[in-house]
Parts: structure tokens; C-alpha cells; sequence
């Protein structure tokens, strides 16, 4: 079973826009969510359709606003071909507003977008990065790869190309 189809109706609801706008989500904005940005940007560029969608990223804390993504991350995701140039910033009010998805990578990202969220509308928005994965299914979150070694950004790397694709699969016309 696909865990986003609990988020069917809202899916479904972006399906037909000509603009979606994705803002990928976790702590510190240095590892998981610059990745996963840069990921779905790879993702709707290989399939001509980046006029469709905008990919951002943001952290819940203000620890490393303003810096490039870890260097460790940037690494790893540059072997993918992937090159990560975000600088972090942390999530706003105004976002909810500006973005039609906003992905939270674990549940504490996801508990605190839900105090962020201006209004239960906006609360609506938010959905767990992990439910698009179908890689691993012993994953119910994006790990934090920070503490780790190689393997902990290899895997955070492996979990946001499945989850990407498959979001990506999910809203496509």
C-alpha cells in the first residue's frame, strides 16, 4: 500500500496547476531538506517541467542561516550529480502561504510546522517526506544523517530519490 495516499485529496488538488511550490523541511536546513530540494530540482529538470514547480527548502531552528548545506552532505550528493547551493534559512508564517506543500522530514519537524502554521488551512499543507519513500519501508522518517558517517548521507541520499520520484510521479498531469 502507497502510505501518501492519505494525502490523496490533497495531491489530487494540485494535479492540474500549471505552478505547485514544494518547501522541503527539517531541522537545521544543512542536510536532509537542501538535499531533497536539490533532488526534486534534478527530478523536474531531467522531465522539462521546472516551469511547473518551486523548490525551496527551509529549517525549523535558526542554527545555520545563511550557509551553504553541510559539507558532508554537499559531498555525497555531488557523487549523485547532484550539487547542492541552497543557503539555509528558517521556516516562516508566510510560507504556508507561498507554498502549496511544505514536507516535513521526521515528526519533530512536523510537530513544529504545525505550531508555525498560521491556520488550520495551512496546517493541511504539511505531509511526511518518509510516506513517498517506498525504498525502505522500515523508515517512517528522513534520519538525520548529521551524527553518522557516510552511511547516514548514502542512506538519507538513497531514502529522498525514492520519495522524490514518487512524489513527483504522484503530481505529475
Amino acid at each position: 500500500m502507497d502510505n501518501h495516499i492519505k494525502y490523496k485529496n490533497l495531491i489530487d488538488s494540485l494535479k492540474g496547476k500549471d505552478h505547485i511550490g514544494i518547501l522541503f523541511v527539517c531541522l537545521g536546513n544543512i542536510c536532509r531538506s537542501p538535499a531533497a530540494e536539490g533532488v526534486m530540482k534534478a527530478i523536474v529538470n531531467d522531465n522539462d517541467d521546472s516551469d511547473r514547480f518551486e523548490i525551496d527548502s527551509a529549517g525549523t531552528g535558526n542554527y545555520h542561516i545563511g550557509d551553504l548545506p553541510d559539507h558532508r552532505m554537499r559531498i555525497h550528493a555531488r557523487r549523485r550529480g547532484y550539487e547542492l547551493t541552497h543557503r539555509c534559512r528558517q521556516v516562516t508564517e508566510a510560507d504556508f502561504d507561498n507554498f502549496d506543500l511544505i514536507i516535513a522530514m521526521d515528526e519533530s519537524n512536523r510537530r513544529n510546522l504545525q505550531r508555525i502554521a498560521p491556520t488550520v488551512e495551512a496546517e493541511k499543507k504539511i505531509v511526511m517526506m518518509a510516506d513517498f519513500a517506498d525504498l525502505a519501508t522500515r523508515y517512517d522518517h528522513i534520519p538525520d544523517p548529521y551524527y553518522e558517517g557516510a552511511e547516514g548521507f548514502e542512506l538519507v541520499l538513497d531514502l529522498l530519490q525514492s520519495a522524490c520520484a514518487n512524489l513527483y510521479d504522484a503530481l505529475k498531469n
